[in-house]
C-alpha cells in the first residue's frame, strides 16, 4: 500500500536530502529524454535508442574490470557511463555501417547489433560475478536502474549530465527542426544532415547513459519514446511538442520516484515507465488534438451539422424529411414541430443556409482549389470561415433564390 504522507513528502521534497537529489535529477532526465526523444521521433528513428541502449551494456561491463584490475572498486560511476558511452558509440557506429556497406535494412541491423551487444553484455556481468574482484554488487542493477542505492555524488552527476543534454537541445532546436522536416530546405540553408543526424545520435547516447542508473538499459529507451508518442496527441506545432514531451517526461520521473519512495521495495526504473504510460492513455484517451473521446465529439459534431444543413435545404424545397437523425437534429433546435411542420424559426434558418449555399457556390467558382476543404468549410457558418470583405463580394454577385420568407 501507498504511504499516502510519505507520497506527500516525497513530492514537497520533505523525505530526506538524498531522495530530493534522486527526485530532481529524475526530472531533469525525464525532462531530456522528452525533448530528444521529439526529435528522435519526427525523424523516425525511435528504434536506435532501443540499440543504443542494449550497446551499452559491454561498456559497463569492460569499464568495471578495467578499473577493478588497476585496483579500483570498478564501481566508480563516471568510469562506468564512460565505459557505457563509448560502447554505445561502438554500436551505433556498427549500425551505420550495416545500413551503408551491405544489403540489410537498418531495421534488421539494429536487431543484429542489439542482440549481439545485449548477449555480450549478460555474459560479462556473469563473468564479473564470478571473477570476485572489485565491488560487484549492485552492477547488475544497471539494466532495471537503481535509484535506492545511489549515492548522493551519483545523483548529482547524473542531475548535471540530463541539464547538460536539455540545454543542447535548447540551442539545437532549429536545426533539428529543419532536418526533421525537411532535409532539402536543411541543407540549402547550410545545414549539415550528417553532422546534424550524428548530434541527436550523440544527445541520444547521452540520454540514454544518463539514464542507465535510473531506470536501466532496457527501460531508458521508454523515456525516449512514450513522452513524445504522448506529446504528439496534444499538438501538431513542434515547439509545442518540445515543450510537452518535456513536461511529461519531468512528471514522469517526479511522480515516479515520489510513488518508489512511499511504498517498500517498489522499483523507481520502472514505476517511472508505468507513470509515462499512464500519461499516454490519459493523452490517448483525452487530448483536445487527436484524443480518440475528442475525435468522436468532433466526428459527432460533423454529423450533426451535415444532418442540420441537409434537413434546412429539404424544408426550404418543401421535401419530406425521412432520416431519424435529422429529424432529431431539426428538432432539438426546434426548427420543425412534433408532427414535422417547420416552425418560422426553421423557416428563417432555411432561407439563411439557402443564402449560404448560394455564396459558397459562386465562392468555389471563383476559388476552385479551395474545394477539397469546401466539404466542410460550407457547413459552417459562412461569417465564420470568410472576412467580411470577402462575403460583400459574393454578395454582389448573388441572386437571391425564390425563399419561403420574403426578403428583409
Amino acid at each position: 500500500m501507498i504511504d499516502v504522507s510519505a507520497f506527500v513528502n516525497a513530492l514537497t521534497f520533505n523525505a530526506g536530502y538524498n531522495t530530493a537529489i534522486v527526485a530532481i535529477g529524475a526530472v531533469l532526465l525525464g525532462w531530456a529524454g522528452g525533448t530528444v526523444g521529439t526529435f528522435l521521433l519526427l525523424r523516425q528513428r525511435s528504434l536506435v535508442s532501443d540499440a543504443l541502449s542494449h550497446a551499452t551494456l559491454p561498456g559497463v561491463g569492460i569499464a568495471f574490470l578495467v578499473m577493478a584490475w588497476f585496483g579500483g572498486s570498478g564501481r566508480f560511476l563516471p568510469g562506468l557511463l564512460i565505459g557505457a558511452a563509448i560502447s554505445a558509440m561502438i554500436g551505433l557506429a556498427s549500425v551505420e555501417w550495416l545500413t551503408r556497406r551491405t544489403r540489410l535494412k537498418s531495421d534488421a541491423a539494429i536487431g543484429a547489433v542489439l542482440s549481439s551487444f545485449f548477449g555480450l553484455g549478460v555474459v560479462l556481468l556473469t563473468v564479473i560475478q564470478s571473477l570476485g574482484i572489485g565491488r560487484q554488487a549492485g552492477i547488475g542493477s544497471f539494466l532495471l536502474g537503481s535509484t535506492s542505492g545511489m549515492l548522493r555524488n551519483e545523483a548529482i552527476t547524473l542531475a548535471v549530465l540530463a541539464l547538460g543534454v536539455a540545454l543542447l537541445v535548447f540551442v539545437f532546436r532549429r536545426q533539428l527542426t529543419l532536418v526533421c522536416f525537411d532535409e532539402t530546405f536543411a541543407r540549402t540553408s547550410g545545414i549539415d544532415i550528417r553532422r546534424t543526424d550524428l548530434m541527436l545520435m550523440f544527445l541520444v547516447m547521452a540520454v540514454t547513459v544518463t539514464g542507465l542508473r535510473v531506470v536501466g538499459l532496457i527501460l531508458v529507451v521508454a523515456l525516449l519514446i512514450i513522452p513524445p508518442v504522448a506529446a504528439r496527441f496534444w499538438t501538431d506545432k513542434t515547439s509545442t511538442m518540445v515543450l510537452v514531451s518535456g513536461l511529461i517526461g519531468a512528471v514522469s520521473g517526479f511522480i515516479g520516484t515520489a510513488l518508489s519512495a512511499s511504498v517498500p521495495n517498489f522499483p523507481a526504473g520502472p514505476v517511472i515507465v508505468l507513470v509515462a504510460a499512464c500519461l499516454f492513455v490519459l493523452s490517448l484517451l483525452f487530448a483536445p488534438a487527436r484524443g480518440v473521446f475528442y475525435g468522436l465529439y468532433r466526428a459527432r459534431a460533423f454529423s450533426r451539422k451535415v444532418h442540420r444543413r441537409q434537413g434546412l435545404l429539404a424544408i426550404l424545397r418543401g421535401e419530406a424529411i425521412y432520416d431519424g437523425d435529422t429529424i432529431k437534429v431539426l428538432k432539438a433546435e426546434r426548427f420543425i414541430r412534433a408532427d414535422g411542420t417547420p416552425t418560422r424559426v426553421g423557416l428563417e434558418a432555411a432561407e439563411n443556409a439557402a443564402r449560404e449555399e448560394a455564396l459558397w457556390t459562386i465562392y468555389l467558382r471563383d476559388n476552385p482549389d479551395a474545394a477539397y476543404r469546401a466539404a466542410r468549410m460550407r457547413l459552417d457558418p459562412i461569417a465564420e470561415r470568410l472576412t467580411t470583405g470577402e462575403i460583400a463580394e459574393l454578395e454582389k454577385q448573388f441572386s437571391a433564390p425564390a425563399g419561403v420568407l420574403p426578403a428583409q
